[in-house]
């Protein structure tokens, strides 16, 4: 925490109300607990950072929108309430980059069903062997964020051929997204994937 009203070089300063049980102790810290700590970034800046910023904090801690809503409850006169609605109708806690709340969001907006996040898939033995970014399990269809990590990566690279080989041996359709697509087409390629399973149904073959 900083008292002095005037901000440090190179740091932005708010000022607001803690109430009781909205700190704990990490060490020799002090910080705020993961809900308000989700209540302040959900009520500043661009909309689509928001939600990517409060997403990745609820992936890391379990923390719930519900949990959020109920602290803000507590502060029926802080500025963006409005904000941070919009950010927690928008949020879901699976998303496990920035990239992949934007895919999420780019296919809400776009009119599509909001898709599933990190979906299981299981092999013979009933283990997941995969974790779907997004998508439809009831459709079969699945949407992956390819990052560079995927290229630079050779041993990364080829598992993700041979899990792709799986997946679609399975009857998934797998629309693959990398940064340079345009958002557009992107939708463009989700939307088809997804009319072509509503006429055809998906085979369920083994692995």
């Amino acid at each position: 925490m900083h008292a002095n009203a005037r901000a440090p070089a190179g740091v932005v300063v708010r000022r607001d109300l803690l109430l009781a049980g909205e700190t704990v102790r990490i060490g020799e810290m002090t910080v705020t607990t993961p809900a308000r700590t989700a209540f302040d970034l959900g009520r500043v800046g661009q909309l689509n950072s928001a939600v990517a910023r409060v997403d990745a904090l609820m992936n890391a801690t379990g923390l719930s929108a519900t949990a959020v809503a109920e602290l803000a409850a507590a502060h029926p006169r802080a500025r963006g309430l409005r904000r941070l609605e919009a950010t927690l109708a928008l949020t879901d806690g699976g998303a496990q980059s920035p990239r992949e709340t934007w895919l999420r969001l780019l296919l809400v907006r776009a009119g599509l069903p909001a898709p599933r996040t990190q979906i299981p898939v299981s092999g013979p033995g009933g283990y997941p062997f995969a974790y779907l970014d997004l998508g439809w399990p009831e459709s079969m269809v699945a949407v992956e964020y390819d990052g560079d990590h995927h290229r630079s990566d050779r041993r990364q690279y080829v598992r993700d051929i041979r899990r792709r080989e799986r997946l679609e041996r399975m009857g998934w359709i797998v629309v693959t997204v990398v940064a340079e697509d345009r958002p557009d087409r992107i939708v463009e390629r989700v939307r088809d994937a997804l009319e072509r399973r509503s006429t055809v149904r998906p085979g369920r073959s083994s692995a």
